[in-house]
């Protein structure tokens, strides 16, 4: 296995402040503090596969790589804005905010359903990281958001092999499709508002619709066509989903039709 990258194999010393975005800054702080919170996450999947000795291995990796994330988000932002402390908004945000970890079984319905959900999630991630790099002109969050895209595309084809051994528990491609969506749709949940609320916006009271549609904006607004297509894709194939060129281009341009359009709407509100 190669061996993965460090901290120190990224070049901190072309950081560039004067090509920071105000705007990407802010959701770079919330991301370091979501993928910080990987501990709980582990803790969660620990105990969903806690009797799957092959995957228990992948999911304590996964873990650190996913916390070395938030380090390498942290230590970015807090070069692009000096006040910010990431020890202290990682704390006010876990004291704030926690999910369910004393459970037995998924809260998908199966494992397959977890795996499933779990491709969604690193789908996404990868997508973002790599809008991320896309949008930024600063060298140094390039390169960690190169390398966080890449990591997360190899979590999400983890995930989805693992799911292959537990297909069996989701075989209908409807439900399937279902759990998808359902996890899509809580991209909105609390867990990126208050991230973005404790990195952000500490002093001021919480308001959850208000931080929500605050990330969401600046988040949604990075992507480009080609992030939506590839997020497509890469969610029909976790699915068991073919989709023929014939129907890839229109479905596509749909879906990129209605991203870009909710990503104007939030930032008319925000």
């Amino acid at each position: 296995m190669t061996e993965h990258w460090t901290l120190d194999d990224i070049d901190w010393a072309s950081f560039d402040a004067s090509k920071v975005d105000a705007d990407l800054l802010r959701t770079v702080k919330a991301a370091s503090l979501v993928e910080a919170n990987a501990p709980d996450y582990v803790t969660y999947l620990s105990q969903v596969f806690s009797d799957d000795a092959e995957l228990l291995a992948e999911i304590e990796r996964w873990g650190v790589e996913e916390e070395q994330h938030g380090a390498a988000l942290a230590r970015w932002a807090e070069l692009a804005d000096p006040s910010f402390s990431f020890e202290t908004a990682l704390k006010d945000f876990q004291e704030g905010y926690s999910i369910p970890m004393d459970v037995d079984e998924s809260t998908r319905g199966s494992r397959g359903g977890e795996l499933l959900a779990r491709c969604v999630v690193e789908t996404g991630t990868s997508s973002f990281y790599s809008a991320i790099r896309d949008a930024s002109d600063e060298p140094v969050l390039k390169e960690i958001a190169s390398r966080l895209a890449r990591d997360e595309f190899n979590h999400y084809k983890l995930f989805y092999d693992h799911f292959l051994r537990y297909e069996k528990d989701v075989p209908s491609k409807i439900r399937r499709l279902k759990i998808a969506l359902g996890r899509v749709n809580e991209a909105d949940d609390d867990e990126l508002s208050y991230a973005y609320y404790c990195a952000n916006t500490p002093a001021d009271n919480y308001d959850r619709e208000g931080c929500a549609k605050a990330y969401q904006a600046r988040a949604l607004g990075l992507y480009q066509r080609r992030h939506t297509d590839r997020l497509v894709a890469m969610i029909a194939n976790a699915c068991g989903i073919k989709i023929g060129a014939r129907v890839a281009k229109p479905l596509t341009s749909v879906v990129w039709w209605g991203f870009s359009n909710h990503a104007r709407r939030l930032a008319k509100a925000a």
